[in-house]
Protein backbone atom coordinates (compact mmCIF):
# COMPACT_ATOMS: atom_id res chain seq x y z
CA UNK A 1 0.00 0.00 0.00
CA UNK A 2 1.56 3.33 -1.04
CA UNK A 3 1.26 6.71 0.68
CA UNK A 4 -1.79 7.77 -1.31
CA UNK A 5 -3.63 4.55 -0.43
CA UNK A 6 -2.78 5.10 3.23
CA UNK A 7 -4.19 8.63 3.16
CA UNK A 8 -7.61 7.28 2.05
CA UNK A 9 -7.50 4.73 4.87
CA UNK A 10 -6.50 7.46 7.33
CA UNK A 11 -9.46 9.64 6.30
CA UNK A 12 -11.91 6.70 6.59
CA UNK A 13 -10.55 5.83 10.06
CA UNK A 14 -10.78 9.46 11.18
CA UNK A 15 -14.41 9.73 10.03
CA UNK A 16 -15.34 6.42 11.68
CA UNK A 17 -13.86 7.75 14.92
CA UNK A 18 -16.12 10.79 14.58
CA UNK A 19 -19.30 8.72 14.21
CA UNK A 20 -19.49 8.66 10.39
CA UNK A 21 -20.04 5.22 8.83
CA UNK A 22 -17.09 5.35 6.40
CA UNK A 23 -15.45 2.89 4.01
CA UNK A 24 -12.80 3.40 1.37
CA UNK A 25 -14.15 3.41 -2.15
CA UNK A 26 -13.42 0.20 -4.06
CA UNK A 27 -12.89 -1.74 -0.84
CA UNK A 28 -14.12 -5.25 -0.03
CA UNK A 29 -16.81 -3.71 2.19
CA UNK A 30 -19.97 -3.09 0.19
CA UNK A 31 -21.87 0.15 0.67
CA UNK A 32 -24.98 -1.69 -0.56
CA UNK A 33 -25.09 -3.83 2.60
CA UNK A 34 -25.25 -0.85 4.97
CA UNK A 35 -28.58 -0.24 6.73
CA UNK A 36 -28.10 3.53 6.93
CA UNK A 37 -26.01 6.15 5.19
CA UNK A 38 -22.38 5.36 4.41
CA UNK A 39 -19.53 7.62 3.28
CA UNK A 40 -17.37 6.23 0.45
CA UNK A 41 -13.89 7.79 0.77
CA UNK A 42 -11.84 8.22 -2.39
CA UNK A 43 -8.91 10.40 -3.41
CA UNK A 44 -10.05 12.30 -6.48
CA UNK A 45 -7.05 14.50 -7.03
CA UNK A 46 -3.51 15.07 -5.77
CA UNK A 47 -2.11 18.38 -7.02
CA UNK A 48 1.57 19.18 -6.61
CA UNK A 49 1.94 22.79 -5.54
CA UNK A 50 5.55 22.79 -6.79
CA UNK A 51 7.79 21.00 -9.27
CA UNK A 52 9.33 17.62 -8.42
CA UNK A 53 11.16 16.59 -5.26
CA UNK A 54 13.58 19.50 -5.43
CA UNK A 55 12.90 21.01 -2.00
CA UNK A 56 15.31 19.78 0.63
CA UNK A 57 13.57 19.42 4.01
CA UNK A 58 16.49 18.20 6.10
CA UNK A 59 17.85 14.98 7.53
CA UNK A 60 16.67 12.41 10.03
CA UNK A 61 18.42 9.52 11.73
CA UNK A 62 16.86 6.12 11.03
CA UNK A 63 17.10 4.07 14.24
CA UNK A 64 16.44 0.80 12.39
CA UNK A 65 19.29 1.12 9.85
CA UNK A 66 21.64 3.33 11.88
CA UNK A 67 21.97 5.71 8.92
CA UNK A 68 21.06 9.29 8.17
CA UNK A 69 18.35 9.85 5.55
CA UNK A 70 17.62 13.00 3.58
CA UNK A 71 14.04 14.27 3.17
CA UNK A 72 12.77 16.02 0.05
CA UNK A 73 9.22 17.14 -0.51
CA UNK A 74 6.52 19.43 -1.78
CA UNK A 75 3.26 20.77 -0.52
CA UNK A 76 0.29 19.06 -2.17
CA UNK A 77 -3.45 19.65 -2.31
CA UNK A 78 -5.53 16.50 -1.80
CA UNK A 79 -9.14 16.40 -2.98
CA UNK A 80 -11.13 13.69 -1.21
CA UNK A 81 -14.41 12.32 -2.50
CA UNK A 82 -16.62 11.71 0.54
CA UNK A 83 -19.75 10.59 -1.28
CA UNK A 84 -22.73 9.71 0.91
CA UNK A 85 -24.92 6.75 -0.05
CA UNK A 86 -28.18 5.72 1.64
CA UNK A 87 -30.74 3.00 0.93
CA UNK A 88 -34.04 3.81 -0.72
CA UNK A 89 -37.17 3.70 1.40
CA UNK A 90 -39.34 5.86 3.58
CA UNK A 91 -37.31 5.24 6.77
CA UNK A 92 -33.95 6.08 5.20
CA UNK A 93 -33.09 7.73 1.92
CA UNK A 94 -32.81 11.49 1.87
CA UNK A 95 -33.27 11.93 5.62
CA UNK A 96 -30.39 9.49 6.26
CA UNK A 97 -28.23 11.50 3.82
CA UNK A 98 -29.05 14.77 5.64
CA UNK A 99 -28.22 13.27 9.05
CA UNK A 100 -24.98 11.73 7.74
CA UNK A 101 -24.00 15.03 6.11
CA UNK A 102 -24.49 16.89 9.40
CA UNK A 103 -22.22 14.39 11.19
CA UNK A 104 -19.67 14.51 8.35
CA UNK A 105 -19.69 18.31 8.34
CA UNK A 106 -19.09 18.47 12.09
CA UNK A 107 -16.20 15.97 11.79
CA UNK A 108 -14.51 17.94 9.00
CA UNK A 109 -14.99 21.28 10.75
CA UNK A 110 -13.28 19.83 13.83
CA UNK A 111 -10.05 19.70 11.86
CA UNK A 112 -9.86 16.37 10.04
CA UNK A 113 -7.06 13.83 10.24
CA UNK A 114 -4.04 14.95 12.27
CA UNK A 115 -1.87 17.41 10.41
CA UNK A 116 -4.07 17.86 7.34
CA UNK A 117 -5.29 21.41 6.85
CA UNK A 118 -8.84 21.79 5.50
CA UNK A 119 -9.04 24.34 2.67
CA UNK A 120 -12.58 23.83 1.41
CA UNK A 121 -15.59 21.59 1.73
CA UNK A 122 -18.48 21.27 -0.73
CA UNK A 123 -21.65 19.28 -1.16
CA UNK A 124 -23.74 18.56 -4.25
CA UNK A 125 -27.43 17.82 -4.54
CA UNK A 126 -28.88 14.53 -3.32
CA UNK A 127 -30.26 12.39 -6.09
CA UNK A 128 -31.23 8.79 -6.70
CA UNK A 129 -28.58 6.66 -8.39
CA UNK A 130 -30.51 4.04 -10.35
CA UNK A 131 -27.40 1.90 -11.01
CA UNK A 132 -26.70 1.67 -7.25
CA UNK A 133 -30.37 1.59 -6.22
CA UNK A 134 -29.50 4.11 -3.50
CA UNK A 135 -29.58 7.81 -2.80
CA UNK A 136 -26.30 9.61 -3.49
CA UNK A 137 -24.95 12.95 -2.33
CA UNK A 138 -21.54 13.91 -3.79
CA UNK A 139 -19.24 15.56 -1.22
CA UNK A 140 -15.66 16.84 -1.58
CA UNK A 141 -13.11 18.06 0.93
CA UNK A 142 -9.80 19.68 -0.05
CA UNK A 143 -6.79 19.50 2.28
CA UNK A 144 -3.17 20.63 2.22
CA UNK A 145 -0.41 18.15 3.09
CA UNK A 146 3.21 17.32 2.26
CA UNK A 147 4.28 14.62 -0.17
CA UNK A 148 7.82 13.75 0.79
CA UNK A 149 10.49 11.29 -0.28
CA UNK A 150 13.25 9.69 1.76
CA UNK A 151 16.71 9.26 0.21
CA UNK A 152 19.53 7.15 1.61
CA UNK A 153 23.10 8.43 2.03
CA UNK A 154 23.82 7.73 -1.64
CA UNK A 155 20.91 9.89 -2.79
CA UNK A 156 18.64 7.04 -3.89
CA UNK A 157 14.96 7.65 -3.13
CA UNK A 158 13.65 4.86 -0.91
CA UNK A 159 9.92 5.62 -0.67
CA UNK A 160 7.43 8.47 -0.55
CA UNK A 161 4.72 9.29 1.96
CA UNK A 162 1.97 11.81 2.50
CA UNK A 163 2.30 13.74 5.75
CA UNK A 164 0.13 16.40 7.27
CA UNK A 165 1.14 20.03 7.18
CA UNK A 166 1.81 20.06 10.92
CA UNK A 167 3.77 16.79 11.18
CA UNK A 168 7.18 17.47 9.65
Amino acid sequence: MNGLDRVRECMAEFLAGQGVEAITAWSDTSRKNADGAVCAVSLRKCQNLGAGFCDYLGERFNQDTGNWEELYGRRVRLTFGLDLYAPAGHTAGESAIRAAFDTLSAALQSGGPVGLKLEEFSCGETGFDRAEGRYLCPVEAVYQAFLYAVADEGGTFLDFEVKGVGQL
